[in-house]
């Protein structure tokens, strides 16, 4: 095996570690497997399924602020849909062990400067109207209502 295969062709590294590791389950005498980066690799996928929820929260966040502000755009129905997909992949991405990771507040606040880029006067509550469960599992109008101020 050569010591670059990790750098140089990660397709080819991966190939060639899976076949290692399930000879080495079958009870294979083996060699060369790379135990350092096969750790790391598994760590990466991790990370990037919460990191990947966390980009499909904040994008949920933010087409929910763009439809309370603007209501009747011409892009509400596409910005409707979005909401839609986006929060379908938060929910296929989403695992138990996600939940104390997640940090909603911070996310929201990153999703209202993305909005307040388009116009500065968006109005926007202070704090974060929805919890992680709202954001998974709550139908649309619900998750706007909670943007509108009390009556």
């Amino acid at each position: 095996m050569p010591d670059d295969l990790y750098e140089r062709d990660i397709l080819a590294w991966s190939d060639q570690q899976a076949d290692l590791i399930r000879r080495l389950a079958r009870g294979e005498r083996v060699n060369n497997v790379d135990w350092t980066n096969i750790a790391e690799e598994i760590e990466s996928v991790g990370r990037s399924d919460w990191h990947a929820l966390e980009s499909f929260l904040t994008q949920l966040m933010v087409h929910l602020l763009k439809l309370h502000a603007w209501p009747d755009s011409d892009a509400a129905m596409h910005w409707r849909g979005e909401v839609e997909a986006f929060q379908q992949e938060a929910e296929r991405r989403f695992a138990p062990s996600m939940r104390q990771r997640i940090d909603i507040p911070a996310l929201y606040a990153k999703a209202v400067r993305q909005v307040r880029a388009l116009d500065p006067s968006i109005p926007a509550p202070a704090d974060c109207p929805w919890t992680l469960d709202n954001l998974l599992q709550d139908e649309r109008e619900p998750m706007l209502e909670r943007l509108a101020p009390p009556p």
